[in-house]
């Protein structure tokens, strides 16, 4: 099956291709496409693979499902299209940003400028359908992307895993945290964060830390 992802995440994961569930996710995701309004658009879907290939990849922050509602959801996880209102979560995550390194809350939503500097933005389920969150969920996606978490977690060295809230938390068991630096926390949905534990995590700074301790750029957040 001709998959078209960034070549370097094609050589990780072209055995993935193959597989029975495989087949069946993009039958699925092909008709619910035809019938249905569903998002990111088409040519999005593997967005986060595009824009932060294998080998460039330094941060990973792993969200589950993709925004629902129309002209948000690009393929990275947490942002959003240019000019799009910011979703409650993303405005936790700038404010937390503001009180961790100082940096005000930028004009755009569009988290692509992370992507580009090897922060990897992965949804569990890569597609949904409108207005419909989760519809998508259990058809194959969670499989492939386990696998992408894989191949990072052993195939690369000090890299850092951000998991935010209890869905993420569960794919700490895909990461040898001898190897890499696992940084977890409740979600920064309002309805997660005001009960504590977001806001004061210092995630943006302690991953910039780590990845400095490891010779590597930190992230321009």
């Amino acid at each position: 099956m001709n998959v078209k992802i960034e070549e370097s995440w094609k050589v990780q994961l072209e055995g993935e291709f193959e597989k029975p569930y495989f087949t069946a996710l993009t039958k699925f995701v092909r008709q619910e496409y035809t019938h249905f309004t569903c998002y990111p658009p088409g040519t999005c879907i593997f967005n986060a693979f595009r824009l932060c290939p294998f080998d460039k990849t330094k941060v990973v922050i792993i969200g589950q499902d993709p925004y629902h509602e129309p002209g948000q959801a690009h393929g990275l996880s947490f942002s959003v299209n240019d000019g799009v209102m910011f979703p409650p979560s993303l405005i936790n995550i700038f404010k937390e940003i503001e009180m961790d390194l100082g940096i005000p809350m930028p004009t755009t939503g569009n988290l692509a400028r992370w992507a580009e500097q090897g922060v990897l933005l992965l949804n569990a389920t890569l597609t949904v359908r409108a207005h419909q969150a989760g519809s998508h969920q259990r058809r194959g996606w969670e499989t492939f992307t386990d696998a992408a978490i894989r191949a990072l977690n052993g195939g690369r060295e000090h890299l850092v895993f951000i998991l935010w809230g209890g869905y993420a938390r569960s794919k700490a068991s895909l990461i040898d945290g001898s190897r890499h630096f696992i940084l977890q926390s409740v979600h920064p949905s309002p309805l997660s964060a005001n009960r504590g534990g977001w806001f004061g995590n210092h995630h943006f700074s302690r991953a910039n830390a780590y990845l400095q301790q490891h010779g590597m750029t930190p992230i321009c957040w």
